[in-house]
């Protein structure tokens, strides 16, 4: 998708589909809707005053009415889609409602304007994030797939608006949306072609793409460091292991902080000895969705080049049965010399984390974040509607609340306490891998965690609800949602600030 900013009178644009905001602003008395443009205009007002007169259109949350040939614009159609309130998180779906409405209509160019009453610069971004999220599908292996995808967005400002405002937030959005449709078309992949291996070579191609350092380990690095978790996972597979370390160092930057960011990397999780059940099993290949979001969090990082130090690690892996696989009962050591009793075989994402958090402190770290479709136990708590977070230190996860206000996406913190610590104890080994119940499993995961970023500032992300969606909504499709990226986005950048 091509993006430019375009400054003019919306009845000057020439394009196939010129967008326009609206939102409903009736009071609490009135029982018909009051509909306002947010964009000004007369003409587009004398446009659009038939249709608003209706009531037929209320202007609720990605809400569209379809307008053909509007007197007096050189547009061919406008398309008027609500926002519900008036926040950039609105604006962010409601931009993705637009371009997947264009998209079956084989409209391949279209003009938004940005919505007034908000920040410019934040409502730009939002759209232009929006806009890239809707224009993605998941049919890449389809033999009869057709190319649906928008070529050209303009973005519409009044004459009023700065216009280095508008392009900042033009350039920023479409670096956000390129990486989190990089880190959706990395986890729609099948495990037969995105194996560990393939995972590394993507996020090397990456790196070299954007200027960063990447080194791809096998199995000798995992047996030089000791990553006894994360070997122990590894083993049943006959496909070879990749610890993927990708490295931003920017010349401005100073010595401290250091941020690392560690991402779970599984491209296929049966549960190994513990085998799931087979009904959804074929789901399981998003479960390196983790890894895939520091990926693209490290592509967006490149290209916003915050003056600070990031280091991103990815442990990848597939955890599969077989007469070599890690057994319930084994005890793994971990690169941290802590002895972990296994349990189940089928909690191996925090295995892997445990070896990749302590390797990331190991090459200097200084504050960790990691994110991984970890447990159900998550799904349960929150649905599908927000995601797990838990952190070991309130300034940390500040920055991380602060990355909440730009981002849009949706987390709730959930405890992590030295109560729950009693409940992974093991009578042979340090720690058990797993609670041994089904009571607060994703706490229990996290305790976990904890036990190896030890006194390091932490984040964790548990993003197994929220990584695959499982409805198409009107403003994304359905499948991989690139969750967390511009969450980490954010919070690496709030250090730069």
């Amino acid at each position: 998708m091509q993006t430019k900013f375009i400054s003019a009178k919306p009845d000057r644009v020439t394009s196939g589909l010129l967008v326009v905001f609206a939102l409903d602003t009736k009071e609490k008395k009135q029982t018909q809707p009051v509909v306002k443009l947010l964009t000004g205009g007369s003409a587009l007002t004398k446009a659009t005053a038939a249709v608003l007169k209706s009531g037929e259109f209320a202007a609720g949350s990605c809400e569209t009415v379809l307008l053909h040939a509007p007197d007096g614009f050189k547009a061919e159609r406008i398309l008027l889609v609500g926002l519900g309130k008036l926040t950039t998180t609105e604006v962010r779906k409601a931009a993705g409602a637009a371009v997947r409405f264009a998209k079956p209509r084989k409209l391949r160019e279209l003009c938004m304007a940005v919505p007034e009453g908000l920040d410019p610069l934040a409502a730009t971004r939002a759209l232009v994030e929006g806009a890239y999220i809707g224009d993605f599908d998941p049919d890449t292996y389809r033999s009869d797939r057709k190319d649906q995808s928008i070529e050209q967005l303009g973005v519409l400002a009044s004459s009023g608006a700065k216009q280095a405002v508008i392009e900042a937030g033009l350039r920023e959005g479409a670096i956000l949306g390129e990486a989190q449709n990089f880190t959706r078309s990395l986890v729609n992949e099948p495990s037969n072609v995105l194996t560990p291996t393939v995972l590394g070579q993507r996020a090397s191609e990456m790196c070299r793409q954007f200027g960063l350092q990447c080194e791809v380990y096998g199995a000798d690095k995992l047996k030089e460091l000791k990553m006894g978790a994360f070997w122990g996972v590894t083993k049943g597979s006959e496909e070879p292991p990749a610890l993927i370390v990708m490295t931003y160092e920017p010349a401005n930057a100073p010595a401290t902080p250091v941020l690392g960011l560690v991402g779970k990397g599984i491209t296929f999780d049966t549960g190994g000895i513990s085998i799931k059940p087979a009904d959804g099993m074929e789901k399981m290949k998003y479960d390196m969705a983790g890894g895939a979001a520091m990926i693209g969090a490290m592509q967006a990082i490149a290209q916003l080049k915050p003056a600070v130090r990031v280091i991103g690690v990815v442990c990848a892996a597939e955890n599969m049965p077989s007469g070599s696989a890690m057994k319930p009962g084994d005890v793994q050591i971990a690169m941290s010399g802590k002895s972990i009793e296994i349990i189940n075989t089928d909690a191996e994402g925090r295995l892997v984390l445990a070896d990749g958090l302590a390797y990331a402190r190991q090459l200097g770290a200084t504050h960790l974040i990691d994110a991984a479709t970890l447990t159900g136990a998550c799904v349960v708590a929150l649905g599908m509607v927000n995601a797990g977070v838990f952190s070991n230190d309130e300034e940390t996860y500040q920055h991380f609340t602060a990355a909440l206000e730009t981002s849009g996406e949706r987390f709730w913190r959930l405890p992590v306490e030295d109560d729950y610590k009693e409940m992974i104890k093991s009578s042979i080994a340090d720690i058990m891998n797993t609670g041994g119940s089904r009571w607060g499993g994703a706490i229990t995961a996290a305790m976990f965690l904890k036990e190896f970023v030890e006194d390091t500032p932490w984040i964790h992300l548990d993003i197994a609800g929220v990584a695959w969606t499982e409805e198409q909504k009107p403003w994304i499709a359905k499948g991989p949602s690139g969750i967390a990226v511009r969450t980490i986005t954010e919070w690496v950048r709030s250090y730069a600030k």
